[in-house]
């Protein structure tokens, strides 16, 4: 594609009254569709009763329009046209409509120029009217085609008179002789006789060849026949072996729905396990997390006692020093204050005695988690068996 042609092109459809204006960049890239629209009133402005199938959307569709304007333009215009360049849709198909806008632009500029020497106007009453002479024109440009083709089958022909001129002359000018004419006319017979006997010849190889083919076909009707009754006869005996293999089918059969049962089985049994054990890990998490809560519990509960106990003991030794302060400075007082002295005294035996009592209740209690633990500690596993001595011996150790 050169500017040139694009420019003339662009110039004559706009010379030949395109509506759409046409820019220089509309072909840079594939565009069917303007392309399609431009062939359209292309053939609409050389025929106006042309009817070309404006469909393009599909690739059959835009090969089947193609192919009917180049014909149409073949046909009628005698200008052939590149498909595959109309096809690319691009600069190259440039080219190719160029041909037709050419001559539609130069038959415009012959009318004009015609009509500017003849002084015309274009509103006369003398206007030639295309449509009018649609019949005359095709008649004109069939006969036009014919003439064509019989004139160039006509020189060629006269190409070959040299060489066929020297041998007329010489056939015509040598005299007649009734020797080689005998002679010529024998060959010709002896020609025709042999031919006759190799016809004849054929004949009779092809009814020898039909009896043979036809021997053949019956051979092979009997085989076909033969063929079928054994086939039957072996369709209807039944075999030794069947009665086994049916009775093996069965049981395969019944083995086969025992088997998918007993893996159906052990498939829910394997689940029920795998649940069963990731619910014992799980009390044994429970109870692990209980028994390390309670054992900080009595941590708690010891430190207190002990904190309790230093404090009874601190209020025993003060106690006497407060007795003998007392009695020195009420020393008539009357013994009733030592009496309550003395149940004091008892009352913190008491007291202790208490404690000591719930500190032995604590302890049995704690003995009794540990083997509590111990039962449920031996489901689980080996990892569960093992961590449990650890765990008993951080409890002896904190008591």
């Amino acid at each position: 594609m050169s500017f040139r042609d694009l420019r003339n092109f662009t110039e004559m459809m706009r010379a030949l009254g395109y509506p759409r204006l046409i820019s220089m960049e509309n072909f840079r890239s594939p565009n069917f569709p303007l392309v399609a629209e431009i062939l359209i009133w292309l053939v609409k402005r050389y025929e106006p009763q042309m009817e070309i199938p404006s469909d393009v959307d599909t690739e059959s569709d835009r090969v089947f329009f193609i192919k009917a304007v180049a014909q149409f333009m073949a046909t009628k215009a005698h200008v052939k046209l590149n498909l595959k360049r109309l096809y690319q849709a691009d600069g190259y198909a440039v080219k190719e409509m160029l041909k037709i806008t050419s001559i539609l632009y130069n038959a415009m500029k012959t009318k004009e120029h015609t009509d500017g020497e003849q002084n015309t106007d274009e509103n006369s009453k003398f206007k030639f009217d295309l449509c009018s002479k649609i019949a005359d024109l095709k008649v004109a440009r069939q006969l036009g085609s014919e003439i064509t083709a019989k004139g160039a089958a006509l020189f060629d022909l006269l190409g070959h008179e040299e060489d066929l001129r020297e041998s007329r002359t010489a056939a015509i000018a040598r005299p007649l002789e009734i020797t080689e004419t005998e002679r010529a006319l024998r060959a010709a017979v002896k020609d025709v006789m042999e031919g006759i006997q190799m016809t004849k010849d054929l004949l009779s190889n092809v009814s020898s060849d039909e009896a043979s083919l036809e021997a053949k076909i019956e051979k092979k009707k009997q085989d076909l026949e033969r063929n079928q009754k054994r086939l039957q006869t072996l369709q209807s005996v039944r075999p030794a072996f069947m009665d086994e293999y049916e009775k093996i089918e069965e049981d395969l059969q019944k083995q086969y729905q025992t088997y998918v049962e007993k893996f159906r089985n052990v498939s829910f049994l394997e689940q029920q396990l795998d649940d069963y054990h990731r619910a014992e890990q799980e009390r044994f998490e429970e109870a692990e997390m209980a028994m390390k809560m309670r054992q900080n519990k009595l941590k708690e509960e010891e430190k207190r006692l002990m904190r309790s106990g230093a404090r009874d003991e601190d209020s025993d030794v003060d106690i006497p020093e407060d007795e003998g302060s007392d009695s020195d400075i009420d020393e008539g007082q009357q013994p009733r204050p030592r009496h309550a002295q003395i149940s004091g005294d008892d009352d913190d035996d008491e007291d202790g005695e208490e404690d000591e009592d719930e500190e032995e209740e604590e302890n049995e209690d704690l003995n009794e988690d540990n083997d509590s633990l111990e039962g449920s500690s031996a489901k689980p596993g080996r990892s569960n068996r093992s961590l449990h001595p650890q765990i008993l011996e951080e409890s002896d150790n904190d008591f």
